[in-house]
């Protein structure tokens, strides 16, 4: 038996399986939460023209005044005219700012009777208030680059670079599968020796903050039949992710039953805890590759290989930039044993830049889990640490970090 990988090394082959999906042109409203397969660039200069920033005046900021108010300027009205000495234009914010204007003289700091205009606060600064064109961006510049993903201001900067459709790599098809005969479905009278079946509503959750399009299949028996019909079905699946029976126990068939199906394993065991029995297998199918995730069975071990490995393996097929999570600092609060011989991921509690372990932190329990936002990041044989010392977190908002 090959000895177990480590998480960089698990990592490095996993992504190097990953092709991305392929790439499609939508519409800009069609696109929220997808991630770019082309640069965004600018199809227009933003803002077209200088603007007004406040409500106020245009003028000439090197005057000291009075001026002449001898027009207005109103956003998507711009005053045709050309402004001479000492005069002024009543303008509002987004305004064109008039011909021959280059400050704004504020609302609040102008005096008025009839048309002429004092300024009553201190001297003004040419250029005050003013948006000058191009402050923003313009045109032919690259805005956004392939693999950004496609959020509300992503789409709004989309739109006002005069964009109407951009390319995008598709939504992914992901099939997620729960197997044991200890497991019941939801609604299934309870009974000591049966659990209820978490592992893939949760993995699907998780998923699910990802534009990913997400079949459910199971809970199955440990029965090869069941397995073999289960990858059957999942064959249009871009990815498939399975929880439990991964390991090498005699009810662990999932390693035999991919082998029926046609698939060969890329790799299996990771060093670290909790998670080691992971496998990531790849078979080929009518548009590709597809490649399958098996993670181990415990609620903790297949939420924290789901957060270190499935949604990696999302991110990077769906054609993100940033596929990997992101470790943070931490102060620790109380003390941390040394570490053992493969990497650890504790369930912990951060919040203001301190993180908290959480007392309990066996694989089969789910109160601590639903209670952390964080996983410690242990080295293998880290030294022990004391209350106050520097962590490396990973954060995990709701619990799935997309």
């Amino acid at each position: 038996m090959s000895a177990a990988l480590s998480l960089h090394e698990a990592h490095r082959r996993l992504l190097d399986l990953v092709t991305p999906l392929p790439i499609e042109h939508r519409a800009i409203l069609d696109c929220a939460g997808l991630f770019l397969a082309e640069p965004l660039t600018a199809l227009r200069t933003q803002p077209a023209a200088a603007m007004s920033a406040m409500d106020g005046y245009a003028l000439r900021g090197a005057e000291l005044g009075p001026w002449r108010v001898v027009g207005e300027s109103a956003a998507g009205a711009p005053y045709a005219g050309v402004t001479g000495a000492n005069e002024a234009v009543r303008i509002s914010t987004g305004a064109v700012m008039p011909e021959g204007t280059d400050t704004v003289l504020l609302q609040e700091d102008a005096e008025r009777e009839g048309e002429t205009l004092h300024n009553r606060a201190e001297p003004l600064r040419v250029g005050r208030h003013v948006r000058q064109a191009g402050l923003d961006f313009v045109t032919g510049a690259t805005l956004l680059e392939a693999g950004t993903r496609l959020g509300p201001a992503q789409l709004a900067l989309a739109l006002a670079a005069g964009q109407t459709s951009l390319g995008v790599h598709r939504p992914l098809r992901l099939t997620v599968i729960d197997c044991g005969d200890e497991l019941a479905a939801p609604g299934v009278p309870d009974a000591p020796h049966r659990l209820p079946a978490s592992n893939g509503p949760m993995l699907a959750a998780m998923a699910a903050a990802l534009p990913v399009t997400i079949t459910r299949i199971g809970p199955l028996p440990d029965r090869l039949d069941a397995l073999a019909d289960a990858f059957a079905e999942a064959a249009g699946a871009d990815i498939i992710v399975t929880s439990g029976g991964a390991s090498v126990g005699d009810h662990d068939l999932i390693r035999p039953a991919l082998g029926a199906a046609g698939a060969d394993i890329a790799f299996w065991r990771v060093a670290i805890k909790p998670g080691k029995p992971l496998l990531v297998a790849r078979r080929p199918t009518t548009t590709g590759e597809q490649i399958i995730l098996g993670l181990p069975g415990n609620p903790a071990s297949a939420f924290v290989t789901g957060y270190l490995f499935l949604l990696p393996l999302l991110r990077a097929a769906l054609g993100a930039r940033d596929s990997l999570p992101r470790a943070f600092a931490a102060r620790l609060v109380g003390p941390l044993s040394a570490g053992g011989g493969r990497m650890e991921f504790l369930r912990a509690r951060w919040s203001e830049g301190e993180v908290t372990p959480e007392p309990e932190q066996d694989s089969g329990a789910l109160l601590p889990l639903a209670r952390a936002n964080a996983l410690i990041v242990r080295e293998k044989a880290a030294p022990a640490a004391a209350h106050g010392d520097p962590v490396s977190v990973y954060l995990l908002g709701d619990g799935g970090d997309a």
